[in-house]
């Protein structure tokens, strides 16, 4: 699959991957700051943005989309950063190929799973997103703001709403599409949340080392104690660090902060 990437700066290649519902334009702002140093892939994942759709969306085939983008663009040894999805996706990669990575920043999420033991509430909140789109018909669209009062009666955040909506675009003929593959998506949110690691099947020695980084918005959920506990125990070498004050969407809350941590991070002899 070919992926559709928007390419800045120059120097040492670093790919960030969006999180789901994300595209490469909620990274361009953290890309352009990154490309003084840097030569940056803002990638769009399959059923994101303006690469191809596909009704496979799970992590294997997500980490052979990035393979195949790092064949194509001639990538060698990057640094990887994955928000979200994304950051699963990204820490996949780095599991499955270990010697093809520099460094590894996996933004607010866990390598464990979200379908127990309290975490059922981050799927459902994502359930009530998807159902909320589907309720709007982009043909029958005059314009955002009708789109936007649409999703206000299931969505009250503006700035979540206003978030989504970018996937709303224009088409040929001037009327509105999803560039977002809402049935794939829906029909894939299991394998989305589905872990990377499995709980006592998953033998910490077995897995393969490479400069890794998490780093967590201090009020989300993505990453509680329990998940705390396991990155630990099957990422010991690894290092968590925590964006003061910030949600989920922590590099758009605290651009700074976050800016800070990576560069520091990228900076640290292996």
């Amino acid at each position: 699959m070919e992926l559709f990437c928007r390419k800045l700066g120059k120097g040492d290649p670093l790919i960030i991957l969006h999180g789901l519902y994300g595209s490469s334009d909620n990274w361009y702002t953290i890309g352009r700051e990154l490309a003084a140093d840097h030569t940056v892939y803002l990638v769009d994942q399959r059923n994101h943005g303006n690469s191809p759709s596909h009704p496979v969306h799970n992590y294997q085939a997500l980490t052979g989309d990035l393979r195949e983008f790092m064949a194509q663009h001639h990538v060698n040894r990057p640094v990887i950063i994955g928000h979200s999805m994304g950051g699963k996706a990204a820490l996949a990669f780095g599991l499955n190929y270990p010697e093809m990575v520099r460094k590894i920043i996996v933004v607010d999420i866990s390598p464990l799973g979200y379908f127990s033991d309290g975490n059922m509430h981050e799927i459902t909140g994502h359930e009530r997103i998807i159902s909320a789109l589907q309720t709007i018909d982009p043909g029958t669209l005059a314009n955002r703001r009708e789109a936007d009062l649409l999703l206000k009666k299931y969505i009250a955040p503006p700035a979540i709403r206003q978030f989504l909506l970018k996937n709303l675009k224009h088409n040929s003929d001037g009327g509105f599409y999803w560039a977002i593959n809402l049935p794939v998506i829906a029909e894939n949110m299991h394998e989305i949340f589905s872990g990377l690691i499995l709980e006592n099947e998953h033998d910490p020695r077995s897995i393969a080392r490479f400069p890794l980084l998490f780093i967590r918005g201090e009020y989300s959920h993505y990453i509680r104690k329990k998940d705390e506990k396991a990155i630990r125990h099957y990422f010991p070498w690894s290092n968590i660090v925590t964006v003061q004050g910030t949600g989920h969407w922590l590099h758009a809350e605290e651009p700074a902060s976050f800016l800070r941590i990576v560069r520091e991070f990228i900076a640290e002899v292996s």
